[in-house]
């Protein structure tokens, strides 16, 4: 190939522009479906019952999305409920434990300061 510029520098080859990789989604139309998401249900039961109520609530609503968004179709929406159940669930109960034990270090405090007050230590 004979330069159309002699004088000036070749331009620069351009590279190809970033091609995003397709992953490989199965046909849903064809009747394959997913399995189906677990609804973790019983664990946001007991973290609202044990544990925090707060997120035990969040955590039962977004479980009993679950099944709604599968039988829809909505396999990625059933998906992510599910994950979101189950960290909502996950998380009361972390924060319960962590609350439990600050308490019982409350209870152990106070009770060292009691004693230490009336004069058992001296």
């Amino acid at each position: 190939m004979e330069n159309q510029f002699p004088n000036e520098q070749q331009p620069p080859q351009f590279q190809q522009p970033y091609q995003q990789q397709s992953y490989y989604q199965p046909n849903y139309a064809q009747g394959q479906r997913p399995m189906r998401p677990d609804n973790y249900l019983v664990w946001a039961i007991l973290c609202t019952i044990l544990c925090c109520l707060p997120l035990g609530i969040v955590s039962i609503i977004y479980s009993s999305k679950v099944d709604g968004l599968y039988n829809s179709g909505d396999y990625a929406g059933a998906e992510d409920a599910s994950k979101k159940a189950k960290n909502y669930a996950m998380w009361g109960a972390i924060i319960s434990v962590i609350g439990v034990v600050l308490y019982i270090l409350f209870i152990v405090v106070l009770g060292f300061t009691a004693a230490y007050a009336d004069g058992y230590f001296n």
